[in-house]
C-alpha cells in the first residue's frame, strides 16, 4: 500500500486519482506530478514499485505544503480575516458565504438547517 504524506492512497484507482486523496493535490496537479516523475497516468496506485513511491514522496516533500501544515495554513488565514474584521472574517464568523453569492435562498451548506422563526402570524381576516 502506498503510503503518501500520512495518507494511505487506495491500490485500486489510477495514479491520477488515487494522489487526489491527499489534501493540497487535485486532478491538475495530480497530473503535473506523475508527468514531471514519468510516471503514467493509467497506472494504479497498487502496481506502482517502492522506488516510484519513495520518488514522489521526495517530490511532495520537496514542492508542497500538504495536509496538516496547509490545513493550519488556511485556518491561520482564516482567523487572520476575522481578527482585523474586514468583510470576509465578519461572513465567516456568521458562517455566511463569502464570496458573494446569494443568501435569501441557497447558502444552506453554510447556514445549516433552516430553523423557524417564530411570530410570523398571517393578519386576521375581517
Amino acid at each position: 500500500m502506498a503510503r503518501l504524506s500520512g495518507i494511505d492512497l487506495p491500490k485500486q484507482k489510477r495514479g491520477a486519482i488515487g494522489l487526489t486523496y491527499i489534501y493540497g493535490i487535485g486532478p491538475t496537479r495530480a497530473k503535473y506530478i506523475l508527468d514531471t516523475l514519468g510516471i503514467s497516468y493509467d497506472t494504479k496506485v497498487g502496481e506502482w514499485s517502492d522506488d516510484e513511491v519513495v520518488e514522489i514522496r521526495k517530490f511532495l516533500e520537496e514542492n508542497y505544503k500538504l495536509e496538516g501544515a496547509l490545513r493550519s495554513e488556511v485556518n491561520g488565514n482564516i482567523k487572520r480575516l476575522m481578527d482585523i474584521g474586514c468583510y470576509r472574517g465578519l461572513r465567516h464568523r456568521r458562517g455566511l458565504p463569502a464570496r458573494g453569492q446569494r443568501t435569501k435562498t441557497n447558502a444552506r451548506t453554510r447556514k445549516g438547517r433552516r430553523r423557524t422563526v417564530a411570530g410570523k402570524k398571517s393578519a386576521p381576516r375581517k
